[in-house]
């Protein structure tokens, strides 16, 4: 099998994994409070990621003291937000639904992008934002875009779409940085900051009597989500990026909600509805328009 193969192959085990932690943290949500499993995930991840980072640059992770302040933020918003949100939203939130108001994140980067940095915000991007827009709102209305308006928004969705807004900020917080920090070590130290920050939550929540009482699907759940949903799959993902590029490696990150969907189907025998099909195809379709170029 040739080289360019073997790396297609691990860009689609990629997102295989990224779509299964989807369905991982649906699981735990029901069995653990959002604190201990977010807290037992990144404690795991630090440990895969130190020594993914060991491997790949032969040292020890380092990083400078102007940059302790930029990756606490990371760890603040990439890892101890979002993942709080994250298990909470899915206590109540199947999991095709919430991959799919996440899927949303790419648009809402480039939003943030346009203002902050200053980049162009182009007539197709602005249309691809509202196409997105449309169709998160059709998922979250149930097939009714406007029911928001109407109906208001559930806590598990608000949770989700919480989850959007804080990846946000760390993806536009992490640009900076990772020009003087390489995306493993960056990885690295926002899990080692982020799993500090949920610590003291998590510990004060029971997570010992938690941990005590773990089922072996628990502990297989977040071993999954720590090293194949976010140690392995990330390093592959880079890799991808470093031999094909940005563009054709981002190309897969729209498989991820779908890969979600279907996992949620066949494991937890979640339903795929229409306004699930509708909006998931209009959410994926406005992120390809905003981000095509």
């Amino acid at each position: 099998m040739s080289s360019s193969s073997i790396l297609y192959l691990k860009l689609i085990a990629s997102v295989i994994f990224w779509g299964g932690t989807w369905i991982a943290g649906r699981i735990l949500a029901g069995d653990m409070t959002p604190y201990s499993a977010a807290f037992l995930r990144f404690l795991f991840a630090t440990f895969f990621m130190f020594i993914l980072v060991c491997r790949a640059t032969g040292k020890t992770p380092k990083c400078n003291k102007e940059d302790v302040l930029p990756l606490i933020f990371l760890g603040i918003t990439g890892v101890a937000l979002y993942n709080i949100m994250f298990f909470t939203g899915l206590q109540t939130v199947t999991a095709g639904r919430a991959a799919l108001i996440i899927a949303a994140v790419p648009t809402v980067i480039a939003i943030g992008s346009a203002i902050i940095f200053k980049e162009k915000f182009t007539l197709s991007k602005a249309a691809g934002f509202l196409i997105a827009l449309i169709g998160v709102s059709t998922v979250v209305g149930d097939g009714n875009p406007l029911a928001i308006l109407t109906k208001g928004i559930s806590f598990g969705d608000l949770c989700i779409i919480g989850c959007v807004f804080s990846w946000t900020a760390y993806s536009l917080a992490g640009k900076p940085v990772m020009k003087r920090v390489s995306p493993l070590n960056a990885v690295f130290w926002s899990c080692l900051f982020g799993a500090m920050m949920l610590s003291i939550p998590a510990f004060s929540h029971g997570l010992i009597a938690e941990v005590k009482v773990m089922s072996l699907l628990d502990l297989g759940c977040l071993l999954f989500l720590a090293f194949l949903g976010t140690s392995l799959a990330f390093s592959w993902y880079c890799e991808a990026i470093g031999k094909i590029g940005p563009s054709k490696t981002g190309i897969f990150i729209n498989l991820v909600p779908i890969t979600a969907i279907l996992l949620g189907a066949i494991i937890l025998d979640e339903q795929i509805g229409m306004s699930l099909i509708i909006g998931g195809t209009l959410t994926i379709s406005g992120v390809w328009l905003t981000n095509r170029s």
